[in-house]
């Protein structure tokens, strides 16, 4: 796990593969804003495809959550030829023969801590790149 995650209080994560329906598996919260990670994994092997994140810090220093929050950017969120997620991931999936999908999300701004939710994604973004010398392949524009 990134370090910057570890300081986060409200976060969850779910397990998706194929046959799932990605709107019931889901369990990140309608109402929060943050970042999730997702990682794909086939057989024994694990690596970071996505960083992703949701919620945009107005000029005032409030938060605007966007309708449906970190269950809809997940869910719905547009990817890969611009379909969303519950229907994009399992077709991906099936191209590269990932078994599943470990997805792990994480409010970044509520009454508790009030740190920007893209700030933190470019962050584990950076460290990727940093140890990697590449953006996770799913971060890629297709």
């Amino acid at each position: 796990m990134y370090k910057e995650l570890e300081k986060f209080t409200v976060k969850g994560n779910f397990t998706f593969t194929q046959n799932d329906s990605l709107e019931e598996v889901c369990n990140a919260p309608e109402s929060g804003s943050g970042v999730f990670v997702v990682y794909a994994v086939a057989g024994e092997k694990k690596e970071l495809v996505m960083v992703a994140s949701t919620g945009t810090i107005q000029n005032d220093g409030t938060l605007k959550i966007k309708n449906g929050g970190l269950y809809d950017k997940i869910v719905n969120g547009h990817q890969f030829a611009k379909t969303g997620r519950k229907y994009s991931w399992p077709a991906q999936m099936k191209l590269e023969n990932i078994d599943r999908l470990e997805v792990s999300w994480y409010e970044t701004f509520n009454d508790d801590v009030k740190l920007i939710p893209t700030a933190i994604e470019g962050k584990i973004l950076q460290n990727f790149l940093d140890e990697n010398s590449t953006l996770p392949r799913w971060n890629v524009a297709f």
